[in-house]
């Protein structure tokens, strides 16, 4: 288990995400342990536990697969159950469950993006505390100028994280902004650099223009930058948060994806059925608006947490 809060007077990473997965794990469990502890699974049975798994966001082809090879079981009690769930859980999870910043670029560029309210500034505001701590230099880049307050937020979290904030005025140019930032970071030595970016509906054909014009400006300060996309999403918007990576993948190449707002109020599955259709990295989740309710993805929490499985 992810050991991130010790036990005591906080809650520990596990009841935070367990919390945070409560509406998933809820309805999934109600619902799937009256069909298969009523006797041998019929086909009509199994087509209800497949839309109980659609309904949770699973995905249908996930949904597909979860529910034929739960047919083939014979279970005699809940946790029987729900080992089963979470066997198939992690099946998709495991793969994608990778570290955010691998050995290699100095600095290490993150392109953060996402739509507004998705949690984008306050994700990069815990990495960067959580880089800090792990004794990385950081330098935040404030390239959302269309929002002064976005902005503000981030200098207050430079502030809080002791990381210099490269920052210019609202509706300065943002790849402008960026292409300062990197060089600056590059003369400076720093580990890791995180670039800030407005918050885009993916509908919003010219704020994207402008997004592949920050992608193209930095590779003229170093070819291989960004070294990493991260898309942030939240789990409340559910089945739209599938769209908004389809479109955040064509336009700035995301490479990895950081989910926030697993709250309660969220059905989480549906970073299943994204993990089962883009494969694409799932480097951090968050469950709340602490510092520490953002952790590395770990693929065996997760899923145990869904299916309402005891630490």
């Amino acid at each position: 288990m992810n050991d991130s809060v010790k036990e005591g007077g906080a809650k520990s990473w596990w009841q935070r995400l367990t919390g945070g997965l409560k509406r998933t794990s809820g309805s999934l469990g109600a619902t799937i342990t009256d069909l298969v502890m009523r006797g041998p699974l019929s086909p009509e049975r199994i087509v209800e536990i497949e839309e109980a798994l659609i309904r949770a966001d699973l995905g249908v082809d996930v949904a597909t697969a979860m529910a034929t090879t739960m047919g083939e079981g014979r279970y005699k009690n809940l946790n029987e159950v729900k080992v089963v769930l979470a066997a198939e859980v992690e099946k998709v999870l495991a793969p994608v469950a990778k570290p955010l910043i691998p050995t290699g670029a100095k600095p290490f560029v993150i392109l953060v993006v996402g739509v507004n309210g998705s949690g984008k500034t306050t994700t990069i505001g815990k990495l960067a505390a959580r880089f800090r701590a792990e004794g990385r230099s950081v330098m935040l880049a404030a390239g959302d100028t269309f929002r002064a307050a976005a902005i503000d937020q981030l200098k207050i979290w430079g502030e809080r994280t002791h990381a210099p904030v490269v920052a210019g005025e609202p509706g300065e140019d943002a790849a402008g902004l960026a292409f300062d930032a990197l060089e600056a970071a590059r003369a400076q030595g720093v580990d890791v650099l995180i670039v800030d970016t407005a918050g885009r509906l993916q509908n919003r054909a010219e704020l994207m223009g402008e997004l592949e014009k920050i992608v193209r400006v930095m590779k003229k300060v170093d070819g291989s930058a960004p070294h990493a996309v991260l898309l942030v999403l939240d789990a409340t918007v559910g089945q739209n948060a599938l769209s908004q990576v389809d479109v955040f993948l064509k336009t700035a190449g995301v490479t990895g994806l950081a989910m926030t707002k697993l709250d309660g109020t969220a059905r989480g599955g549906i970073l299943v059925a994204i993990a089962a259709k883009y494969r694409l990295p799932v480097h951090f989740i968050g469950v709340g608006e602490g510092l520490d309710d953002l952790a590395p993805f770990a693929a065996t929490d997760f899923a145990r947490a869904i299916a309402g499985m005891e630490n």
